[in-house]
């Protein structure tokens, strides 16, 4: 099965696997499952670390090593993608939440996470 991590899980598998919900280890160490990080967490990080946000004391280019180096596979920013946006419910401000939500519904691969939030939205998204 193909999986799309959210920010905060990629995150908290880079800074201490045990910050990571057991299901999503399981999940993410099970070697029949694709896992994808989405360069919108990369952007994310990127502009909250130059803010100086205490949560996203990462560096975007380790952080990209890091997963390219445990087999994670990237998912660009498509039109496709960016127009899906539009059609999604005003359920969460977040633009790149929303922008994931959308990726993971226009490519097919489930989205897991942990926030309730984006847990309401309709589509391929499993929230631990």
């Amino acid at each position: 099965m193909k999986f799309l991590l959210d920010t905060h899980l990629l995150l908290w598998a880079a800074e201490d696997v045990g910050l990571v919900p057991k299901a999503a280890r399981e999940f993410m160490a099970d070697a029949g499952n694709e896992l994808h990080y989405s360069v919108v967490s990369l952007w994310e990080v990127a502009i909250k670390q130059r803010l100086s946000r205490e949560d996203f004391r990462h560096d975007a280019r380790v952080l990209r090593r890091g997963l390219r180096d445990n087999r994670y596979h990237e998912l660009p920013v498509s039109g496709d993608h960016a127009v899906a946006v539009a059609g999604l419910q005003s359920l969460h401000r977040d633009p790149f939440d929303r922008l994931l939500i959308a990726q993971a519904t226009v490519e097919g691969i489930m989205l897991m996470t942990c926030d309730p939030q984006i847990a309401q939205y309709p589509g391929p998204i499993l929230k631990l």
